[in-house]
């Protein structure tokens, strides 16, 4: 019998098989969620590299964060870091990359290189644990167990 697949791997699954457009619109509600105001998604053809926005506050400033969208089963590496940060020159300081996969150590360096727009980056368990955070498409429900245990001594004591 084949183990047991965790929730995250049925989650990754289903996300793999969702339309392109979909996946960013999920993305898009995920910010909406996690309180970002302005939220638009605009992947399409053609979209330059960006597949969103959406509007944060951080204290008294607000800033706009862009976003890619990749639903990738291969490693990110950083040459598509590089790739959305050219994306945002004239459109913002800051960008939000999110896969269903992983990143290279390289792309993780790249995002944070000094000197250059930062780029947040959500790989695919992290994105799984922020659905299941906001409530978008998973649910956990909570389960009370009761360990019995007897103490044979008691009755014998009687």
């Amino acid at each position: 019998m084949p183990p047991e697949r965790d929730w995250q791997e049925i989650l990754l699954d289903a996300l793999m098989e969702m339309p392109t457009d979909a996946f960013e619109r999920l993305a898009g509600r995920l910010l909406l969620r996690a309180g970002y105001d302005d939220v638009e998604v605009t992947g399409r053809t053609g979209d330059g590299g960006i597949d969103g926005f959406g509007t944060t506050w951080y204290k008294l400033t607000s800033f706009r964060v862009y976003v890619q969208c990749k639903r990738y089963t291969k490693p990110v590496g950083p040459e598509l870091v590089r790739d959305f940060r050219g994306a945002l020159d004239g459109r913002g300081e800051r960008g939000l990359l999110i896969t269903t996969s992983h990143f290279t150590p390289g792309a993780k360096n790249e995002a944070k290189r000094p000197g250059a727009k930062p780029i947040d980056l959500i790989d695919g368990r992290r994105l799984c644990e922020l659905l299941r955070e906001h409530e978008l498409g998973v649910s956990t429900a909570i389960r009370q167990v009761e360990d019995i245990s007897v103490d044979t001594g008691f009755f014998q004591d009687i």
